[in-house]
């Protein structure tokens, strides 16, 4: 896959403020108010930048925090890992392999099988139903 690498102003004109704060700039959501927290449709979860398929729905499950949660990715080889020793926390950031766009991070809570929560703003994400 093509690493996508867009001027800033290119970016600022494809997103909105919400989503261009999240992906490019690293923000965050506030809880409960994206549009997939709680969304149960069937279909993949796709790049808000660059479209590239990030996760299923057959892996998104209710962890309660707010923000969309996943216990795996639909394409692994389409998500990166990165150390984010941000506000004084250590996390793992999640980000778009393709286009480098700030997805939300990882955390060792999840449920069976893998123990895993990817825990994604909703402004970082559209939705392909089946």
């Amino acid at each position: 896959m093509e690493e996508i690498e867009n001027p800033d102003a290119q970016w600022r004109e494809k997103l909105t403020p919400e989503q261009y704060h999240v992906t490019r700039e690293k923000g965050t959501e506030r809880p409960f108010t994206g549009k997939y927290y709680d969304h149960k449709g069937e279909g993949v979860y796709t790049c808000v930048c660059c479209a590239a398929p990030l996760f299923t729905s057959e892996t998104k499950y209710d962890s309660g925090c707010g923000w969309p949660s996943f216990f795996a990715p639909g394409t692994e080889e389409n998500i990166e890992e990165h150390e984010d020793l941000s506000h004084g926390m250590r996390r793992t950031e999640v980000t778009c392999k393709q286009c480098g766009a700030h997805l939300g991070h990882l955390f060792p809570d999840g449920p069976r099988p893998t123990g895993i929560r990817y825990c994604i703003n909703s402004a970082s994400l559209d939705f392909e139903g089946k």
